[in-house]
């Protein structure tokens, strides 16, 4: 089975370890449905400061509002400040759906912030899915009170499963007043963590397990990673790359981010070995609000929240509700196609901003939504990381014409790109590469559309059937 064929395959399976009820539940949260990313926003709130491990990727001293990686936040707030501005986003974001608190530390390191805001939240805004993001070094300690309060998704950050290889990720553990260092900080930390993942999922609590991607450390491990949390119950893996934080050690080692097509190729690996792949992760900052792709933190500053709002619970589940409509539609509409086995596909790459909107420059972009269509309906494949063609620098910051090919090798599958500008050079070489270059602006799906339907080039390619 090809990799086409199987990820059409994969999308018509249901995960195995989500209910029919559970799907439904997770129906609204962005990081858990590929469709409600498109619809539903997210609010990180930054309450956890303290963390109780080291990673090298890390640096915790290092903090810019410029720079969007998890564990970065503009500032943190106190539970009576979240609650202030859960409180006033709601009130004006209607299509806000989850609250998680993932930092910038660990959350379960600072408990009483964590079930403290949590609470507050429940109280406030009782139609918002609680979320939670951890290490898991303490997770079995909280079980009692991520069920009581409600809490239905779990995160957790599990990078290796052999302490062998954890021992190159992590330098110490902190818990309980001991300083765990090397193999036996590894060793309690893989622990805790498989430990926390399968009491959840005993519990019918949903959970994701993020994994970061270290090139020479533990990208050959993943599919034992993979295959192990299935084992345990978990709903969902999420392979992101390495970000090296900024004076990190991994940073003075000197090591690398995986390649983004070495990314691709092991998500495929993940999802051939049966555990559902989210493919549509954007490793947001522990203070992100809005649709995945999106962060308008900065639109809903602290010091603007009303001390009171009105929240409008019933025009909330109004606007809620026009949104399932759309994405049962949507989802309807997958289904039909995925049922059409022959129908003839075209691939095309998006750039994008986010807004689900073709809003970007071809040299400006760090990511391309790749998507299969048949001229009828549209799928999403998932993101394909690239270096930017051009950085605005005078050399636009290295050779250009390599960072080129390497593009064009990561969307060789693809016989369309769409983007809001291009220049002459990189035009040509990608029409040289069989990848046909258009200028388009408006929405991706009525963009992809219009662009198959109207081109010339659709209709006398060779297209393949999957």
């Amino acid at each position: 089975m090809n990799q086409v064929t199987f990820r059409r395959w994969e999308m018509m399976q249901p995960s195995p370890c989500i209910s029919s009820e559970a799907e439904e539940e997770i129906s609204r949260h962005p990081c858990y449905s590929e469709e409600a990313h498109r619809f539903y926003a997210r609010m990180h709130i930054p309450v956890a400061p303290a963390c109780n491990i080291q990673c090298h990727y890390c640096n915790r001293k290092f903090d810019c509002v410029n720079e969007s990686r998890p564990g970065v936040v503009s500032e943190v707030l106190t539970p009576e400040q979240a609650e202030r501005k859960v409180k006033g986003v709601a009130a004006q974001l209607m299509q806000l759906s989850v609250v998680g608190i993932a930092g910038p530390g660990d959350p379960l390191a600072n408990p009483e912030q964590t079930f403290d805001t949590f609470a507050r939240v429940k109280k406030n805004v009782p139609d918002v899915s609680l979320c939670l993001s951890t290490n898991g070094l303490t997770l079995y300690r909280h079980i009692d009170e991520i069920v009581e309060l409600g809490i239905r998704h779990v995160t957790i950050t599990i990078n290796a499963v052999d302490a062998d290889v954890g021992q190159a990720i992590y330098p110490w553990v902190f818990d309980e007043g001991v300083r765990y260092e090397g193999k036996a900080a590894a060793e309690l930390l893989i622990s805790r963590q498989l430990m926390g993942l399968e009491l959840l999922a005993k519990l019918g609590i949903l959970v994701k397990v993020n994994s970061i991607m270290i090139p020479g450390v533990n990208d050959h491990h993943l599919p034992a990673v993979s295959k192990r949390v299935k084992e345990l119950g978990a709903a969902l893996h999420n392979v992101t790359p390495l970000i090296i934080a900024p004076g990190s050690q991994y940073e003075k080692d000197g090591r690398k981010a995986p390649r983004p097509k070495e990314l691709h190729n092991l998500q495929e690996l993940l999802g051939q070995g049966g555990m559902k792949v989210m493919r549509h992760c954007r490793q947001c900052r522990a203070d992100a609000i809005g649709l995945l792709g999106q962060d308008r933190n900065r639109d809903f500053p602290l010091e603007a929240m009303e001390a009171d709002p009105v929240i409008n619970a019933e025009a909330r589940a109004l606007f809620q509700g026009e949104l399932d409509v759309k994405i049962r539609e949507r989802v309807q509409a997958k289904e039909a196609r995925l049922l059409r086995e022959n129908a003839p596909k075209i691939r095309v790459a998006v750039a994008t901003r986010g807004g689900d909107k073709v809003n970007q420059h071809f040299g400006h972009a760090t990511e391309f939504l790749v998507y299969d269509t048949d001229g009828a309906e549209v799928q999403l494949l998932g993101v394909r990381k690239i270096q930017a063609y051009c950085h605005g620098t005078a050399d636009c910051n290295g050779d250009k014409a390599a960072t080129l090919q390497e593009i064009i090798s990561i969307v060789s599958d693809c016989r369309i790109l769409l983007c809001s500008g291009i220049g002459d050079s990189p035009r040509a070489s990608l029409n040289k590469a069989g990848v046909l270059p258009l200028v388009r602006k408006g929405g991706i799906q009525e963009a992809i559309l219009e662009s198959v339907k109207y081109s010339s080039y659709f209709e006398n390619i060779n297209i393949s059937k999957g």
